[in-house]
C-alpha cells in the first residue's frame, strides 16, 4: 500500500462576495475512499479542483505527504490522476494517439503494454484506432478514466465519475474504484447515491457554509 496522505487545513474558498465553504479541516489518507456530496452547485468541483492542486483557496491551505515527505506543487501533476465531465479530449486523435501525447506532456515513458491493457479494461480496444469526434460520450468518459490510470498515481480525484455512461460502465467504473481503493487514496466527487456509497467518509459540502 502506498503512504499518501492529503490534509485540508482551513480550506475556505469565496467567489466575490460568495461563501462556497469555510474552514475544511480534514485528513484523507491511502488505502480508503472518501466523498464529496452536496446538490449541484454547492461547490463539489471546486472543493475537488482544490485539493487536485488546479485552483487555490481563498485562505488555508492544501498538503499532499508521499511517505511522510510534502509533495512540492511542481511535481503534484505526477501523483495525482483526475477524472471530469469538463475534461477536454483531443477529437482529432484516435484513442492510442491521445495516450501517447498524454504521455508526452506529462514527462512519462510511453508504456505500450499498459495503455493496451487499460484499453482492453474499459472495453475501447476494438476502437482504439478510430478518430474520438467518432466516439459517443460514454466512451469519452471511459477514455478519460485511462488517462487518469495511464501513470499508476498515488491519488485519484473522480468528479461525476458515471456521467454520460449505461450500466455496464457504471458497473466497470465502481470495479476500478474498488479496486484502486485498496491501496491508493481516492476521493469521489459526486450527488449519486450508488456513487457515494463507496465511500468509507463523505464530506457534506452544506456543514461548510455557515
Amino acid at each position: 500500500m502506498t503512504d499518501y496522505t492529503l490534509s485540508f487545513q482551513n480550506v475556505t474558498k469565496l467567489f466575490g462576495r460568495r461563501l462556497i465553504f469555510k474552514d475544511i479541516n480534514a485528513d484523507f489518507l491511502s488505502g480508503n475512499i472518501y466523498g464529496f456530496s452536496g446538490r449541484n452547485g454547492s461547490g463539489k468541483s471546486t472543493l475537488i479542483k482544490i485539493a487536485a492542486g488546479l485552483i487555490s483557496p481563498t485562505s488555508g491551505k492544501i498538503i499532499h505527504s508521499d511517505s511522510g515527505k510534502e509533495v512540492i506543487e511542481e511535481k503534484l501533476h505526477n501523483k495525482i490522476g483526475f477524472v471530469s465531465p469538463y475534461l477536454v479530449l483531443y477529437d482529432e486523435f484516435n484513442a492510442e494517439e491521445n495516450l501517447y501525447h498524454f504521455a508526452k506532456i506529462r514527462g512519462i515513458n510511453y508504456n505500450q503494454e499498459r495503455v493496451e491493457y487499460l484499453l482492453n479494461e474499459f472495453e475501447l480496444f476494438p476502437r482504439r484506432n478510430d478518430l474520438l469526434k467518432g466516439y459517443s460520450s460514454g466512451m469519452k468518459q471511459r477514455m478519460k478514466f485511462i488517462f487518469a490510470l495511464l501513470h499508476s498515481p498515488n491519488v485519484l480525484f473522480f468528479d461525476e465519475p458515471t456521467s454520460n455512461l449505461d450500466t455496464a460502465g457504471k458497473d466497470k467504473v465502481y470495479e476500478i474504484i474498488q479496486k484502486e481503493g485498496k491501496d491508493k487514496l481516492v476521493i469521489v466527487a459526486s450527488n449519486e447515491e450508488s456513487d457515494l456509497a463507496l465511500c468509507s467518509k463523505v464530506l457534506e459540502i452544506e456543514d461548510y457554509k455557515k
